[in-house]
């Protein structure tokens, strides 16, 4: 799975869905310009430890990523959208695209793929933070895929519900 942020503006929103990234493999993709630079200290700090495990790749436009992918399947996450993002049988390999968090995606790049256009329902706000919307969609994804490479989590001490309230 590829989770590819289009200019994203907010440091501590990007590393938090780098570690968005690394906890379900997923490799991320930085469409510049970034309103940050990958030094940036809350950039850091919202990946913790993470960022030596994350498969990361940064391109100079959009059209650089897509010479550099040439990705098969595409969803584009944007406010309003017809179809719901739940409503996608999603394949391995796919690639989650994400606007900035100002400005979300542009309208040329949504009227490129307008089959590929999902949405999250939402009510009374403008729009969701960009960190929560790619954790919903991303794990949802993964949930199709049986979360495919998850820990064991009785090896990981988890006994069931009742016995770790």
């Amino acid at each position: 799975m590829h989770v590819v942020l289009v200019e994203p503006e907010i440091p501590a929103n990007t590393g938090n869905i780098a570690r968005l990234c690394v906890a379900v493999g997923a490799t991320l993709h930085l469409i510049k310009p970034l309103g940050f630079f990958l030094s940036d200290p809350k950039l850091k700090r919202a990946g913790l430890d993470y960022w030596q495990y994350l498969n990361l790749e940064v391109h100079d436009s959009f059209a650089d990523f897509l010479e550099a992918q040439c990705p098969e399947h595409m969803y584009f996450l944007e406010t309003g959208a017809a179809k719901l993002y739940s409503e996608v049988s999603y394949q391995q390999g796919d690639y989650l695209v994400f606007g900035s968090e100002t400005k979300g995606l542009s309208q040329k790049l949504l009227e490129a793929y307008p089959q590929q256009v999902v949405t999250l329902p939402q009510r009374d706000v403008r729009s969701l933070n960009l960190s929560n919307t790619v954790a919903v969609v991303v794990y949802e994804a993964w949930r199709q895929f049986g979360f495919q490479g998850a820990k064991n989590l009785s090896e990981a001490g988890f006994t069931g519900p009742d016995q770790n309230i």
